[in-house]
């Protein structure tokens, strides 16, 4: 890979003697791969689990986290037993500190390696709203937060100026791995190294002031913002966390992890930046990143030039919300319990209705109208004429209740079979049942004449 010149004249200057080291980890270096358990599929499956780790090391930051590659066609990936996940990138959710019962932020989401290290975290309670700007990255971000399988995520599809309106000091943590000049992945994805230009940085800097500025009307009095970038420009990493210090009143609270290096005191303008976290390539194991971790002292009216302009609370926005919920009928709801009957789900949250179909959604998530939500919790199931269906996403529920339902326990011939689209012939009554392979459940099947008809979502099938 040949690093842009005004790249290695900024770097030379900037870290002096570590400079040569530091280029030939880019352009000679080899990234790690790493995956992250879910610790809750883990415990429901702990012989695979256990063969699944091996002799693999432990990665540095996260629960459950471990140097190593899993296929995207395995049993676990597809079951959402674990992640894969660059290993630098952890450390981002490990600083959040995400606790049970909490109002957490996604706000820079996709592809959801952040949002799933986060509900793990959580253990499923509280809620967890994981934001992605991009339609398609968006889709992208809740089908892997189905196959995590943690009920209390919702998914949202907004820039974050449209999110204040609707959550105006409303999280107690606010997560923003910002869209950055990326530099910290240029030997992984070298279309980065040719797109980058020395005005890049400063480019993207305006873009990160933008976004936080947003993220921080969400936050409440005493909520901790966690910033982080994939890149080494001081212009986007202690510069931002200066003027998040000297602009909107935040505080640096220093991030305790061994094995890191500190951020740059001298390349920001405000005391406390040794306590912010830098990840280098020629120094630590995995890619180049950035994160610190500020907390808020100030109410959000300190942002706004015209107090009119401020979001007032249960406000509802004049734009038609992409899924608008409704009611159930009597005969609906007769359905819906024989379902949950048969499946038992305890949950403190809410069962709400988006077209046909039924989610599960956190207590704490306020009314619904005017948000584009690809996914508004966890699907339970979908309507069909005189009957309920169970949908797949609750398959994949990351709880200890799953171990309660009825269930048949597949080979792995069977369950390649079953992956690819075919029914698989099984005696017994006729009803649904949930499959698991090595105890690890995997989707729906109707038990019916003799078979196990294949419910298995067909964008999702092996060819």
């Amino acid at each position: 890979m040949q690093l842009p010149k005004a790249f290695i004249e900024k770097y030379q200057t900037l870290l002096a003697e570590e400079a040569e080291a530091f280029f030939q980890s880019l352009e000679k270096g080899k990234g790690e791969k790493a995956f992250r358990l879910n610790p809750i599929k883990a415990k429901l499956a702990p012989e695979l689990t256990s063969d699944l780790i091996g002799n693999c090391l432990k990665a540095p930051f996260g629960h459950q986290a471990y140097f190593g590659e899993v296929k995207g066609k395995s049993p676990e990936h597809v079951a959402g037993l674990v992640y894969s996940q660059e290993p630098s990138a952890m450390i981002v959710a490990d600083v959040a500190e995400a606790k049970a019962g909490e109002r957490i932020l996604d706000l820079c989401a996709a592809p959801g390696g952040k949002t799933t290290q986060l509900a793990a975290d959580m253990a499923g309670e509280g809620l967890l709203v994981s934001n992605e700007i991009i339609p398609k990255r968006a889709k992208i971000l809740a089908e892997n937060v189905e196959r995590w399988g943690y009920p209390h995520v919702v998914v949202t599809n907004h820039s974050p100026a449209e999110l204040v309106a609707h959550f105006p000091e409303f999280f107690d943590a606010v997560v923003v791995d910002a869209p950055c000049s990326g530099e910290g992945m240029f030997r992984k994805d070298n279309p980065a190294s040719d797109l980058w230009e020395e005005s890049t940085p400063i480019i993207c800097q305006r873009r990160q002031k933008d976004i936080l500025l947003e993220a921080v009307k969400m936050l409440k009095v005493g909520g901790r913002l966690i910033y982080s970038t994939c890149t080494f420009a001081k212009e986007e990493d202690e510069e931002i966390v200066s003027w998040l210090v000297e602009e909107l009143g935040l505080s640096i609270e220093a991030i305790d992890r061994q094995g890191c290096s500190h951020g740059r005191k001298e390349w920001g303008s405000v005391p406390g930046l040794e306590g912010t976290v830098r990840l280098w390539p020629h120094l630590q194991k995995g890619e180049g990143h950035f994160v610190a971790k500020l907390v808020k002292g100030k109410a959000s009216e300190i942002f706004y030039q015209d107090k009119s302009d401020m979001p007032k609370k249960n406000k509802k926005k004049r734009q038609k919300s992409q899924k608008t919920p409704r009611q159930f009928s009597k005969e609906e709801q007769v359905y819906l319990e024989d379902l949950l009957a048969r499946f038992p789900f305890e949950k403190t949250g809410k069962l709400v209705r988006f077209g046909d179909r039924v989610y599960y959604q956190a207590e704490d998530f306020p009314d619904s109208q005017g948000l584009k939500l690809p996914l508004p919790g966890l699907a339970i199931g979908e309507f069909r004429k005189n009957r309920i269906e169970p949908l797949h996403a609750f398959a994949l529920l990351a709880d200890p209740c799953v171990e309660k339902w009825p269930r048949i326990d597949l080979t792995e011939e069977e369950w390649r079979l079953y992956m690819s689209g075919q029914s698989l012939p099984y005696k017994g009554q006729s009803s649904w049942v949930l499959l698991t392979y090595r105890h690890l459940p995997f989707a729906f099947a109707k038990h019916t004449a003799g078979q196990l008809k294949n419910a298995y979502p067909k964008g999702l099938r092996f060819v």
